[in-house]
């Protein structure tokens, strides 16, 4: 197993992709923290890894806290060990119109998705740089990579891959590998309320993607342990967009420029 006793916070593990994080590293052998801001989240998914056989402990975290980021990490080398792993994955994103968004949800949205990450990052650093080793892997999202909507959101994970770079370069000398995903759209639970509203939304959002469908936790799942692990030793400071070749270029824009003569082979 590729994290046999390795020690791995994952934060937002108590839904969604976090969740899938946590059973997935579980199932590789590593001893899981499920941060979490629910606390009914944290000791679910934390139980449920109990009591398939693996070694987990939930933590009632809120990630824009320091005191709340200091304890966990406590908490953790009390009961593990040094953080090994740290998965970067909670984030907020607020759906409103900009000229209508409140300084409040704007804080909201950043504070979640980068402050959250600077503070567990800096909170496992030290005992990462004395052992010589260590990986930092952010959730950040294509909402980094051009429009997608969600302004403060995708402000934030914007700076989440700028934290990815220079936390890469200025901790590699001491081990420290750093790298992020950037995934597209994602059945999880997030999407629930806009489902509510709209339940055909993901086929409509399916057009986009060059692959014909919008993706799965397990399509990241498997991005976030091949970076985690040894096998990707010498990456880091990556982006790895995990999007179904959404970012690759505009499918749909090209179908309507690009048309078949009508004199084509039959």
């Amino acid at each position: 197993m590729r994290f046999q006793d390795r020690v791995v916070i994952i934060t937002g593990g108590g839904s969604g992709l976090g969740r899938l994080l946590a059973h997935r590293f579980a199932a590789e052998g590593a001893a899981v923290i499920v941060a979490d801001v629910i606390a009914e989240r944290a000791r679910a998914v934390a139980g449920e890894i109990s009591d398939a056989g693996g070694a987990s402990l939930p933590q009632i975290t809120d990630v824009t806290s320091a005191s709340d980021v200091r304890s966990m990490v406590a908490a953790t080398r009390e009961a593990f060990g040094p953080v090994e792993i740290l998965i970067n994955n909670a984030a907020k994103a607020t759906d409103v119109d900009f000229l209508g968004m409140s300084e409040e949800v704007w804080d909201g949205d950043v504070d979640v998705t980068l402050k959250g990450a600077f503070l567990c990052s800096q909170a496992v650093l030290g005992d990462m740089v004395e052992a010589g080793s260590g990986v930092i892997l952010n959730i950040s999202s294509v909402n980094a990579l051009a429009y997608y909507g969600n302004e403060a959101y995708s402000a934030a994970k914007a700076g989440l891959l700028s934290l990815t770079r220079s936390l890469a370069v200025r901790y590699g000398p001491s081990g420290v590998r750093v790298n992020a995903i950037a995934p597209g759209t994602l059945r999880t639970p997030a999407w629930e309320k806009r489902r509510a509203r709209d339940p055909g939304i993901f086929e409509q959002v399916a057009r986009w993607y060059p692959l014909g469908r919008i993706g799965e936790p397990e399509d990241v799942a498997g991005a976030a342990l091949f970076l985690a692990s040894e096998e990707a030793a010498w990456i880091s400071g990556a982006v790895l967009p995990v999007d179904g070749g959404l970012t690759a270029g505009n499918l749909q824009m090209m179908q309507e420029i690009v048309k078949e003569p009508d004199d084509r082979p039959r």
